[in-house]
């Protein structure tokens, strides 16, 4: 169990302190890797990235995400509702709306890919040169 409470299944197999590139376990069961499959998963980033700053009703992100399956981008929804990134409101009218909006928790993980977002940006160029050298080798 960890200070929380809470039974952390990875707790004894990760060293932050160490260099070694595996920093987070690779078993199923450890949440540092269900958390960074949920939050690395390419529908996942797209809704967040979406959500930054306005709330958008189901039929609204289905539009801007080219690709998403009704289904996928519910099952989408859930989990990050589950994992309290999403908030999910109902207004009771008739029809019903939907609208997804992130929590404050969810804005702070914006943050972050907006980072690796910049970050892409700005090394694209270097990338589709190795790329490039990477083809030309045949390998």
């Amino acid at each position: 169990m960890d200070a929380a409470g809470t039974v952390d299944s990875c707790a004894n197999s990760v060293d932050y302190g160490d260099p070694d590139p595996f920093q987070w376990d690779t078993r199923e069961d450890c949440q540092v890797r269900q958390i960074l499959d949920r939050v690395a998963d390419k529908w996942s980033l797209l809704v967040i990235a979406l959500l930054d700053s306005r709330r958008l009703r189901f039929t609204e992100l289905r539009r801007e995400i080219d690709g998403i399956s009704q289904r996928m981008l519910t099952v989408t929804l859930r989990q990050l509702e589950r994992d309290g990134l999403v908030r999910r409101t109902v207004h009771p009218v008739v029809p019903p709306r939907v609208e997804y909006e992130l929590t404050p928790l969810g804005g702070t993980l914006h943050t972050t890919i907006r980072s690796l977002v910049t970050w892409t940006e700005e090394h694209q160029n270097e990338i589709a040169a190795a790329r490039a050298a990477y083809d030309e080798r045949g390998v």
